[in-house]
C-alpha cells in the first residue's frame, strides 16, 4: 500500500514576534531570523523528493514555501483556505491587551479554546471546515508522494487533531513552534505521526 507523506510546517519567526500579538489574517512578514530558519530547514528538506509545496497565502507563509520549494524547483501553490484561524477584532492585540478590554470574552476563550468563536472571526471548527477539505485533497492528489504544506500555527493543529483523532479542545497539546516540522503518513485511511514540532537544525 502506498503512502502519501506530509511534511507539515509551520512558517519562521514573524516581525515583533516577541510581543505575541494575534496575529490571524494579518499579513505580517518573516523576520531575518525567521529567514534563516527556513533557509535551514530548506536545506535539511534538500534531499526529500518533494513532488509539491503547498502553502497559505498570507506573506509569512508563502515566503516560508518560496524558500523551502526553491532547492527542488517547485514553485509554492497558494491556497487561501490555508490561511490562519481569522481572529476578528482581536488580531493585532496581545493577550494582556484583550484581557485588558474584554475580560469576560478572554476567560471564555481560555476556558473553551476547542469551540470558542473569534470575535468578528472563525471558531476552531469554522478553521476545521476551511482547511480539512483542501488537505484531503492534497493527500488524495499524492498517494505514493512527499510533499510539504507550510501553514501557521492553528491551521497545522486543526490538521494534527483531525488526522489523529484527537478533540479539538486538545488542539493546543500539539506544539507548533514558528519553523517547525511535522510529518504525517497517510497510509490507506489512517494517519502515522512520525515528527511533531521538530526545530529547524541549529
Amino acid at each position: 500500500m502506498s503512502s502519501a507523506w506530509i511534511y507539515l510546517v509551520r512558517h519562521g519567526s514573524v516581525v515583533a514576534a516577541e510581543t505575541r500579538r494575534f496575529i490571524g489574517h494579518l499579513d505580517v512578514p518573516l523576520s531575518p531570523s525567521g529567514e534563516a530558519e527556513m533557509e535551514r530547514l530548506a536545506t535539511r528538506l534538500a534531499g526529500v523528493p518533494l513532488v509539491a509545496v503547498y502553502a497559505s497565502d498570507l506573506d509569512r507563509s508563502r515566503r516560508s514555501a518560496e524558500i523551502i520549494a526553491r532547492p527542488h524547483r517547485l514553485t509554492p501553490q497558494l491556497l487561501p483556505e490555508l490561511r490562519e484561524m481569522a481572529m476578528g477584532r482581536w488580531e493585532g492585540l496581545t493577550a494582556d491587551e484583550i484581557n485588558a478590554r474584554e475580560p469576560d470574552a478572554f476567560k471564555d476563550w481560555m476556558a473553551r479554546v476547542g469551540e470558542f468563536p473569534f470575535p468578528g472571526g472563525e471558531s476552531v471548527p469554522d478553521l476545521l471546515a476551511r482547511v480539512w477539505p483542501v488537505f484531503e485533497r492534497i493527500v488524495s492528489a499524492h498517494q505514493g508522494g512527499r510533499v510539504a504544506i507550510v501553514a501557521h500555527g492553528g491551521t497545522n493543529r486543526v490538521i494534527l487533531c483531525r488526522a489523529l483523532g484527537v478533540p479539538l479542545e486538545r488542539l493546543l497539546a500539539f506544539g507548533q513552534d514558528y519553523g517547525a516540522l511535522s510529518l504525517l503518513e497517510w497510509r490507506g485511511s489512517r494517519a502515522i505521526l512520525h515528527l511533531l514540532n521538530q526545530p529547524p537544525p541549529p
